[in-house]
């Protein structure tokens, strides 16, 4: 319903001056105003009760009396203007806020729009502030009018973001005119926001989704990462506080997995995860969603597909527990668990807010799927339809409807005062009598009879429901942790929840009570993790066992200087938990590493971590951000040593929580490896430089071999490296303080990069560096000119050398000389040598090392027969004995040497096979290497990093495992030893018909 009535109309005014000195103060700011805006100084001299209520609400509300204050003629128009002309106009204008002004030049800028929004929020909120006070607005007509100037923000900055995505080349909009539509960007609200009943401070809780097949996108691929960035976008538009204040704080965590998935979703992802791993609770929070920005008719149909999730067809009471048991965890927090007055959270304590929209939506999860007039958004329209359905009578309803809109009154009075996010009422009597003047109440006691009165009617209808549910009680159980002596029912509960030692357990958990270490030491660390510590128990018990994953988080706590940040953060961020609890539970390794190093998980911390892939130029900004400034040499050195450490770390949370695949983080190791060996060489080159000068013509690279050449480092490689270099021909001694002759100089820079790279420091080592690959191997010089590596690889290199250099490629140094290098390899590799004689090399050195370096077990997938090594080497084989395709680039890469090369040689079957079991031999290998420090054993193995391995490998369980890789690796090795032995038949005939 809309109102028409002006404030200038006012009758009466509900409400009194907190003080005779703020009326007083107010009443001569608006004589003051009067003269700056007529039209309010006609309405205050035609209306002494206008006046009289002004004055009042602005001794009361800090933030409407500073919001009006700061625009006289704003605060004329939120008075003299009809309500619903006011309101529509700045809901109007906010949604055209993307759109330039009649006769503007050029478009709209981010930061005009910021501006835009902003202020058009503040006179929104000021003109709904002082209509809902005056009583000209009901709390409904606030809440669904805050929330249609939220929906008119975001939309308009929607549009902004794809029109510059659109200007930017990213994407192909149908129509520029309306930038969302057809646009496949779905943009659904969530709580409050999609139930149209926003409070004054309320965060609006979006979620993101997009089709890729709308043929917005020119690569669909690039959807996730570009909508994701675009989202971060839109959160800076609508939360980022400036000089004109911001529009809505913006949150994004109601989206699937938010631990692990990025900002923006494919479509069929998020059906797929609501179909098939869709909680509870998310179920309850999609009773509300609805499109509000972006392409609505995508989001329409998004939500229709939704339904069948939503709700269940059969009567779902199942769905109660899961609900319940999120309010017993309120109600534990402190301050919640008895009704009262000061201090009250009106939204979460006992009889709030928060009961009465439970109340509805179980109903609603429970019978939705069979009355489809269950499914509405609004908490008191649904009240109704319960009524409706036979659900509840409608006295329940009645009451609960009208205790709804007085609570979400109070909280708005509560917000009203300092435009803060908060629910609780003042703990002193002198605020508490501000919020009941605010009410309209003439005193605390009469407020605190009405306030009660409302709770206690409310907590009576939800105790009905729920709490004579006896299947409902606590799910956990005892769980006290006071005193020396173990709580026998405590004990009982840790075994249920599945830990095998609860004594020793609790043990540990009163040393975090006892504030024993430092993150525990201060008291609000301690509450905080105590309110969290059911949901720790309960996370980690559903891990298999339990207990080493609980002593490995207590051995991670043990080391963290500070505890309140991340306490609150697991309390507020499921996914942040069970981030925390995977590791602890699948990764000894990486449990190990934040143990030691607790700064590796500030990175975690970051929201952005799981949505933005770690390609080369995020890595790089991210090390030359922590580069900036001047350092001298060791300081470089342990900085880069800081930033590794934590990258890799990172890399490794992205490749166990599915966010990327295996061969994307051996990628981004590689990237990682690479940028580092760069820097590295560059301090190193300026530091022997400043004692030895350089040597004239002075050119330098470095040559990546191994698994560092062919982008295939895993978490624990060490990098194979050879240092090639050059200088003028007649140059006979290097020109500094301290002249040397080339050779040395050349060896003692790289033998001071293997120090940079691996000698321990206590930041750590950067990488261990092995040199066996330089020409004659440990006997040959460490540092090797180009003219006499070119010649060795020409006329003294074994078949193994050269199938080494088909994974070479340079990684850092002097361009010119890397372009030299690289052209010297390229056409070594493109010989054609003596194909019957390179097969033959190849299956002796294979032969060789299954004698003298046999598998350690049927896990070690880099050594067993048909393991990663015979793939390597039946790609390295054709690298050298086939031609790739004129004008293509050299792959390095196993997998995609074999995609360039393998037809001509296997079967296509055979390479499929081959390709397979690449890939399947390199997910597990990466995982296990980024798990464990040493070899896998599946007798000794964590629990959780099993499953890991099973959910790479998408199959049931170990067993299932193990035999697919036993035939796959057998079909291998077969077809290893058919593709070197023909080679070797075919040139043996080929040479005899010669």
């Amino acid at each position: 319903m809309k109102t028409t009535v002006a404030l200038s109309e006012l009758q009466s005014s509900p409400l009194r001056s907190l003080s005779k000195a703020d009326e007083k103060s107010a009443r001569s700011a608006l004589k003051d105003f009067a003269a700056q805006a007529p039209e309010l100084g006609q309405a205050l001299a035609k209306n002494s009760t206008l006046a009289d209520f002004l004055a009042a609400t602005f001794s009361l509300s800090p933030f409407l009396r500073d919001t009006a204050f700061a625009d006289p003629a704003m605060l004329a128009r939120a008075v003299t203007e009809p309500l619903d002309r006011n309101l529509d106009g700045l809901c109007r204008r906010a949604r055209q806020a993307w759109k330039p002004s009649e006769g503007a030049e050029g478009p709209v800028t981010e930061q005009a729009l910021m501006a835009s929004l902003r202020r058009l929020k503040r006179e929104a909120a000021l003109t709904l502030g002082l209509a809902d006070l005056a009583g000209v607005a009901s709390a409904a007509e606030t809440t669904a009018w805050l929330s249609d100037v939220a929906e008119a923000s975001l939309a308009a900055a929607i549009d902004f973001l794809l029109l510059g995505l659109d200007d930017a080349g990213k994407i192909t909009l149908p129509d520029r005119a309306n930038p969302s539509q057809g646009s496949g960007l779905i943009v659904l609200g969530m709580g409050k926001l999609g139930a149209r009943e926003l409070n004054y401070s309320s965060d609006i809780d979006i979620v993101l989704f997009f089709e890729p097949d709308a043929r917005v996108l020119k690569d669909p691929g690039d959807g996730a990462d570009l909508f994701s960035k675009m989202a971060r976008r839109l959160i800076r538009i609508m939360q980022e506080r400036t000089g004109d204040g911001y529009v809505f704080r913006t949150d994004l965590r109601l989206r699937p997995d938010p631990g692990s998935t990025p900002l923006a979703i494919p479509v069929e992802a998020a059906l797929n995860y609501y179909e098939g791993r869709g909680q509870n609770w998310e179920r309850a929070a999609f009773i509300k969603a609805r499109p509000v920005a972006g392409d609505l008719e995508a989001g329409q149909q998004f939500c229709r597909e939704l339904v069948p999730f939503v709700f269940r067809k059969y009567l779902d009471y199942a769905a109660i527990a899961d609900i319940h048991s999120i309010k017993r965890q309120i109600h534990a927090h402190r301050g919640f668990g008895d009704i009262a007055v000061k201090g009250h959270n009106v939204k979460l304590g006992r009889g709030g807010i928060r009961e009465i929209e439970f109340f509805v939506q179980t109903q609603q999860l429970i019978a939705g799927g069979r009355m489809p007039a269950l499914r509405g958004r609004r908490t008191d329209e649904m009240l109704q339809a319960l009524v409706q359905a036979r659900w509840i009578d409608a006295e329940t309803a009645d009451t609960l409807t009208e205790a709804y809109w007085y609570l979400r009154d109070i909280e708005h009075r509560i917000q009203i005062v300092g435009d803060e996010q908060s629910h609780t009422l003042p703990e002193t009597e002198a605020e508490l009598k501000r919020i009941a003047y605010l009410a309209g109440h003439k005193d605390t006691k009469v407020f605190a009879a009405d306030f009660t009165r409302r709770l206690k009617t409310v907590e009576h209808h939800y105790a009905e429901l729920f709490e004579h549910e006896s299947h409902l009680s606590g799910e956990a159980g005892n769980l006290v942790f006071t005193g020396e002596d173990d709580d026998p029912d405590t004990m009982a509960t840790l075994k249920r929840l599945g830990f095998d030692k609860p004594s020793e357990i609790a043990k540990i958990i009163r040393t975090w009570h006892y504030g024993r270490y430092r993150a525990t030491q201060s008291a609000e660390a301690r509450e905080r993790l105590t309110e969290l510590t059911p949901e720790l128990l309960t996370a980690f018990g559903r891990t298999r066992r339990a207990d080493e994953a609980l002593l490995r988080f207590d051995s991670f706590l043990s080391g963290l200087p500070s505890g309140i940040q991340l306490f609150s953060l697991l309390g507020q961020n499921p996914g942040l938990l069970s981030l925390i609890v995977t590791i602890m539970s699948s990764a000894p390794r990486l449990a190990d590493i934040i143990a030691r190093k607790p700064h590796v998980f500030d990175g975690m911390l970051d929201p952005s971590l799981l949505a933005e892939l770690p390609t080369r130029d995020y890595l790089k900004q991210r090390l030359d951000a922590f580069l900036l400034g001047n350092f001298a040499y060791e300081e470089i050195l342990d900085r880069l040593r800081i930033v590794a450490s934590e990258q890799r770390f990172l890399i490794g949370v992205r490749l166990l929580t599915g966010a990327i695949t295996g061969a994307r983080a051996g990628r981004a190791l590689t990237d990682l490896a690479d940028l580092i060996l760069e820097t590295t060489l560059r301090a190193v080159e300026a530091e022997v430089a400043s004692v030895h000068g350089k040597v004239p013509g002075q050119r330098v690279a470095l040559l990546g071999m191994g698994k560092l050449g062919s982008h295939e480092m895993t978490a624990g490689s060490d990098i194979d490296l050879l240092l090639i270099y050059d200088h003028d021909a007649e140059a006979d001694e290097s020109d500094g303080k301290k002249p040397i002759d080339p050779p040395r100089y050349f060896a003692r820079l790289t033998q001071r990069l293997i120090a940079a790279l691996s000698a321990p420091t206590a930041e750590g080592v950067l990488y261990e560096v092995d040199l066996r690959l330089r020409p004659s191997g440990n006997k040959g010089p460490v540092a090797t000119r180009i003219n006499a590596f070119a010649k060795y690889q020409r006329e003294e290199a074994w078949t193994w050398e050269h199938m080494a250099l088909t994974r070479a490629r340079t990684v850092a140094g002097d361009e010119s000389l890397r372009a030299d290098v690289d052209t010297i390899v390229a056409e070594i590799i493109a010989e054609r040598l003596d194909r019957a004689k390179i097969a033959s090399d190849v299956l002796e050195m294979r032969k060789l090392m299954d004698q003298e370096k046999p598998p350690k077990s049927n896990w070690d997938l880099k050594l067993i027969p048909g393991g990663l090594v015979d793939i390597e080497f039946m790609a390295q084989h054709l690298a050298l004995v086939e031609a790739f395709p004129d004008g293509a680039e050299r792959p390095t890469t196993t997998a995609d040497v074999l995609a360039a090369l393998g037809s001509r040689k296997l079967k296509a079957d055979d390479l499929k096979t081959v390709l397979a079991a690449l890939s399947l031999e390199t997910e597990l290998s990466q995982m296990m290497r980024l798990c464990l420090d040493g070899d896998f054993d599946p007798a000794e193995a964590p629990a959780g990093l099993i499953d890991q391995l099973c959910r790479t490998a998408e199959l049931p369980d170990l067993k299932t495992l193990e035999a697919d890789l036993k035939r796959q690796a057998k079909q291998v090795r077969t077809i290893m030893l058919g593709l070197l032995n023909a080679d070797i038949v075919q040139a043996t005939a080929a040479h005899s018909k010669g």
